[in-house]
């Protein structure tokens, strides 16, 4: 089959996205000629300002165009929410009366991928936790996440700070039979009084 270098490139760097498979990526790339070439240069210059002007903020760690993120600027709060990447403050914030200062990870604990305490943000955690009454470790149910969660909590627990976590278990809407033992598990670990 004949191939075109310049349609082979983007689709390659179209495949590099997660999610995007070679067939994605053929789409993408069509649609890209498909394009005005106007769009197309904005769509570029999108991603060029994108990669300039975006970095992380000073304080917490967030996604920011400024030294220091909107919510650092503007929320007065006793309770930082801990999570791993930045993405994850998105999410919480959907969440009705998020009003938490955050601090992002930037990663966890994963002896697999050689990755310890000190390749993480925990040490701007702990210089941080002046005025701070709870902190909320989010990060993900998974083996890392726990890890990194167990790991903050004895660091935080002789401070005097109180250390909770996300509960985990059952979905709204599910049924038990379909549950995993891990997740009905932690389900009936984690239940709270009615």
């Amino acid at each position: 089959m004949n191939t075109i270098d310049s349609m082979e490139r983007l689709i390659y760097y179209f495949c590099k996205l997660p999610g995007v498979g070679r067939k994605t990526a053929e789409r993408y790339a069509y649609k890209v000629l498909d394009m005005a070439e106007s769009d197309v240069e904005d769509f570029a210059s999108s991603l060029i300002d994108t990669k300039h002007n975006v970095k992380y903020c000073t304080k917490c760690g967030n996604f920011t165009e400024h030294d220091v993120c909107d919510i650092c600027k503007s929320r007065q709060s006793d309770v930082i929410c801990v999570v791993k990447e930045p993405k994850d403050i998105v999410a919480i914030e959907k969440s009705k009366n998020a009003n938490y200062l955050y601090h992002v990870l930037h990663g966890t604990i994963s002896p697999m991928e050689n990755r310890g305490p000190n390749d993480i943000h925990i040490k701007e955690l702990l210089g941080r936790l002046d005025g701070i009454k709870e902190v909320i470790i989010a990060t993900n149910p998974d083996v890392e996440g726990e890890v990194t969660a167990n790991y903050i909590a004895k660091l935080l627990k002789p401070l005097g700070v109180k250390v909770t976590r996300l509960a985990t278990g059952i979905q709204m809407g599910s049924d038990l039979q379909y549950a995993d033992e891990v997740t009905l598990s932690k389900a009936l670990e984690d239940r709270k009084e009615i």
